[in-house]
């Protein structure tokens, strides 16, 4: 029976690969033992200090060149809240344009200054200047023009901001007076105010 070819055909489809004891521990070693000594290996290279790390320094870790304090940094500025109040006196006593001008003007109209602002004294930067009267000037302080950033809500009030511009125009040569803040009404007159109906 051993002769029939298809006899012989159904015995080696119902065999497989493995025809010895030899083969079949290299098919254990290779299918079971190396991919765990494998994953073996990796896990203590991965572990272990032995393979390079980058910049890794311990507590000041420097990542791609940036310190630890400087990220700190950075995160504490995206974080911090977007507004802010700042609660001031009112009845402070104001600045005089001298002192507002050496805080926050001296920079551009100051020697040596920027070259296109009128400087402090300078009669022939000023004159046409002059001309366009104290309210301009004023606006142009609070709003800026051109490449003069606008002053206005900074540290100083409006009123500080027109008496540095009185100053600066006057040292060329101007006369206007110093303003000051508005009076505050009488307290009759704002008690009268508060009782009178509303008009439709």
């Amino acid at each position: 029976m051993s002769d029939d070819p298809h006899y012989q055909a159904t015995q080696d489809a119902h065999t497989g690969p493995i025809k010895n004891p030899k083969q079949l521990l290299l098919a254990v070693f290779f299918s079971f033992i190396a991919p765990i000594l494998i994953i073996a290996g990796l896990v203590s290279y991965v572990v272990s200090g032995t393979h390079p790390s980058g910049d890794a320094q311990g507590d000041s870790m420097s990542l791609y060149g940036v310190s630890k304090e400087a990220r700190d940094r950075e995160v504490a500025e995206r974080l911090k809240k977007v507004g802010s109040i700042e609660i001031r006196d009112a009845n402070r006593p104001l600045a005089a344009g001298e002192a507002v001008f050496k805080a926050q003007c001296v920079a551009c109209h100051g020697a040596p200054g920027i070259p296109t602002a009128p400087h402090l004294n300078d009669a022939a930067a000023w004159g046409p200047r002059l001309g366009q009267g104290y309210a301009t000037l004023l606006e142009h302080a609070l709003k800026g023009k051109g490449a003069m950033p606008p002053q206005g809500g900074g540290d100083f009030e409006d009123v500080e901001i027109g008496r540095a511009v009185v100053y600066l125009a006057n040292s060329a040569g101007a006369k206007f007076p110093v303003p000051d803040r508005p009076a505050a009404p009488a307290p009759e007159a704002a008690a009268s105010d508060a009782a009178a109906p509303a008009k439709p």
